[in-house]
């Protein structure tokens, strides 16, 4: 944990498979009865890569520890997953999911252990990561902070703020991996407001930016691992994904991201899951 080269601490195997988050998020939104399934599908293969592979952290405690911010707070439950495969949420904490008394809701809060900020409201998470970024620096510390937001976020004025100050700042030891999924509450994203081209957008406000397919793990941490987080400009991983990646007949459909599954639906998305293994 000494090392805070990136290069030197990315493993080449191992980690936290997609396929046993996405089982964990059908499992416990049908349980629970809730929706926002086909954004946490999204990004399951993201966080498999940076929980399973990349983030540097002893435990949830850890002063010293990568930071992880999920921005867009309604994939929380993909983040419960890979917080309970890390070893940091219980089986019985996640089965509590949103019933009365549990601390995991439909948006993550930062009582949760590995969880710093309470997030939802989007198009700020990104100006929280900034801030714990510079923190960092002025504290002498190695750490990175890594910030998971969704396409339809870069809709928001404040997200472009936070990129700005980032780029102003250099924040080298800031990472923002974008959920390029083409698709929001109210419909596909070019339709509402067209980002293209994304990459070159963020290149534009100084930071340094890599275009990768989001449903591979092995793109993503290698991605990750070609950043130089020590000095130069902050960076940007575009991830091209599909909203309700791995269950067929949620792939693509705007429905999904509140759509609440019934009982046949749940045991064909088990189906899906089981056979994309």
């Amino acid at each position: 944990m000494n090392d805070r080269n990136p290069r030197k601490n990315f493993p080449a195997a191992g980690g936290i498979e997609p396929a046993a988050l996405r089982r964990i998020i059908l499992e416990e939104a049908h349980r629970a009865g809730v929706g926002h399934i086909g954004s946490a599908l999204s990004v399951a293969d993201i966080l498999a890569a940076v929980y399973g592979r990349f983030l540097r952290a002893a435990g949830p405690d850890d002063p010293d520890r990568d930071r992880f911010i999920l921005s867009k707070g309604h994939a929380a439950l993909a983040l419960y997953a890979a917080l309970h495969l890390k070893g940091w949420l219980t089986r019985e904490e996640l089965a509590a999911y949103c019933g009365d008394g549990s601390r995991l809701g439909v948006h993550p809060d930062h009582s949760l252990p590995g969880v710093d900020f309470s997030t939802g409201s989007l198009g700020h998470g990104l100006s929280l990561g900034a801030g714990a970024a510079l923190a960092a620096r002025l504290q002498g510390s190695g750490r990175r902070v890594f910030v998971l937001v969704s396409d339809a976020e870069c809709n928001e004025g404040s997200l472009w703020e936070a990129v700005m100050f980032a780029a102003h700042h250099r924040l080298a030891n800031l990472v923002a991996i974008v959920d390029d999924n083409g698709q929001q509450a109210l419909g596909h994203t070019p339709d509402v407001i067209d980002l293209r081209p994304l990459a070159g957008r963020w290149r534009a406000f100084g930071w340094e930016a890599i275009e990768v397919d989001g449903h591979s793990v092995v793109d993503l941490a290698s991605a990750l691992s070609a950043f130089e987080t020590l000095s130069g400009p902050p960076h940007v991983v575009i991830a091209r994904t599909v909203c309700g990646k791995g269950v067929s007949f949620m792939e693509g459909l705007v429905k999904w991201h509140y759509w609440p599954m019934s009982e046949e639906e749940y045991r064909r998305a088990l189906e899906d899951i089981e056979e994309g293994r």
